[in-house]
């Protein structure tokens, strides 16, 4: 492998400077709401408005990603912490109108770019926060949510994710309700997110889908054996709907002896005595570790996955998914949303400028303006 380069080229320096990097997902929020975080100034954790921004960051989807314990809190538990979520956006999209532009419409896209701030775009991570409701779907859409990751890895009752579990009472695919979600989102002008969802409600998506869908974050099967990763089938699935998969920095998903790593890791008393005021800072705590205890992985494994979807899929099908904050480590030159390394390795492996363009941000930008509500769309 390449070393990780110390100064960008020309084209590398130039496209950061164009702001061209459209990132389909990021859990940066709950570092927001549950540690005071300022994520539009240089500070903890993995993504911040500053650094993104000098690393080339144009757009970005900030997830509210609704842990599972919230469903066993009661009915409305789920929602109510994706509303708590949406709202640490709103606070910084209200308060940092230098940083970033709330997206509701295709054409904020064209506005933020003028306005040389990151078009921030509100989604939900885990169908549970939905509580079952298609009311609840067309409340959160009125709250601006304009992406949907369909499912976490707990199954629903509507639909089966890519984790193993042999409850015969969860459908092994999209279920009647689970095709009327993806249908009214479809017709909200709400992009839906595949990431996460099994390998038959994946398909049964697609199928049911009328509109391009997004894997957000997500790696090769093919590359590295991990039930996140998507398979050639499900690549090439996603090529013919007109679809773009977003790779993840996620180590684990991008490397088999990466992941081992960690698991090792996570096994030792240092690594399972961390812990903090919650469970946000006790993941941060967590990742710092990671990262400090552990053996980096070269960004040039982000590359072989990149190259390997567009080999499958086709260029026009690939993108870029950091899940920054939502992993305990990115590979190295990307740990602080450096993103315009990745135009060098790229240039450097023999991609060319159209081609670059394409998976830093230009293909993701063409799916959610397809999906995305017209200026006199449903509110």
């Amino acid at each position: 492998m390449s070393p990780i380069p110390s100064r960008l080229g020309p084209l590398a320096a130039q496209l950061a400077r164009e702001r061209l990097v459209f990132d389909a997902h990021a859990d940066s929020l709950q570092r927001a709401l549950d540690l005071g975080h300022d994520l539009a100034s240089s500070g903890p954790g993995q993504l911040d408005l500053e650094r993104g921004q000098a690393g080339g960051l144009g757009a970005l989807v900030f997830v509210a990603w609704v842990d599972p314990k919230y469903m066993q809190a009661g009915t409305g538990s789920a929602s109510a912490r994706a509303r708590e979520l949406l709202g640490a956006f709103d606070e910084l999209a209200h308060g940092r109108p230098d940083r970033v532009l709330a997206v509701r419409y295709a054409g904020d896209l064209d506005r933020a770019r003028e306005m040389r701030v990151v078009a921030g775009i509100p989604g939900i991570e885990g169908g549970h926060a939905l509580e079952e409701s298609l009311g609840e779907l067309e409340r959160f859409h009125k709250l601006g949510v304009r992406v949907l990751t369909l499912v976490w890895n707990n199954h629903l009752s509507w639909i089966r994710s890519c984790q193993d579990g042999a409850d015969e009472s969860i459908p092994p695919g999209l279920s009647s309700f689970g095709r009327s979600v993806v249908e009214s989102m479809n017709a909200l002008g709400m992009v839906v997110d595949l990431s996460h969802a099994g390998k038959r409600s994946y398909m049964d998506a697609l199928e049911v889908s009328s509109k391009p869908v997004i894997a957000s974050h997500s790696g090769c099967k093919r590359l590295n054996e991990h039930p996140r990763n998507l398979d050639d089938e499900q690549l090439r699935a996603l090529s013919k709907s007109g679809g773009v998969v977003g790779i993840a920095f996620c180590t684990g998903f991008l490397d088999g002896d990466a992941r081992a790593a960690e698991i090792e890791q996570r096994q030792t008393a240092a690594y399972q005595n961390l812990t903090g005021r919650n469970d946000t800072e006790k993941f941060l705590h967590q990742s710092q570790w990671i990262e400090r205890e552990l053996k980096p992985l070269s960004a040039e494994r982000v590359v072989d996955h990149i190259a390997h979807a567009a080999y499958v899929a086709g260029i026009d099908h690939v993108g870029l998914g950091s899940d920054y904050d939502g992993i305990e480590r990115a590979p190295l030159g990307l740990q602080d949303a450096n993103y315009a390394v990745l135009a060098e390795l790229m240039e450097r492996r023999g991609f060319l400028e159209p081609e670059i363009r394409k998976v830093l941000g230009e293909n993701m930008e063409r799916v959610f303006r397809q999906a995305l509500p017209a200026e006199s769309g449903l509110q």
